[in-house]
């Protein structure tokens, strides 16, 4: 993986349902790596689950998602501030990788 530094030491941040721009890591910053997300899903109805960079979303995965377990690939460093989660009230996250 070029350009991350200790790439086998990810950390792992939970996400609850209906948090909103929860940012990833202590402070989180420009540089962060988002290895992954694994999302629950509860609720279809209001499954809705955004990752956002910096202010940015580039990510969206929208509501009515059957009820389940998903892991998302994300594999991205972030260029805009700090990697953020906004979770509907019937998801929640478990985001992996290297934050500040």
């Amino acid at each position: 993986m070029a350009g991350v530094s200790n790439p086998y030491r990810y950390a792992y941040e939970a996400v609850a349902a209906s948090q909103t721009a929860q940012a990833l890591g202590a402070t989180g910053a420009t540089g962060d790596y988002l290895h992954r997300i694994v999302v629950a899903v509860a609720t279809a109805a209001s499954s809705t689950v955004d990752v956002i960079d910096g202010s940015t979303t580039v990510l969206s995965i929208p509501s009515n998602t059957a009820i389940g377990v998903y892991s998302v690939e994300v594999n991205a460093v972030s260029r805009n501030g700090a990697w953020k989660i906004t979770t509907g009230a019937g998801a929640s996250v478990l985001a992996v990788g290297v934050f500040a």
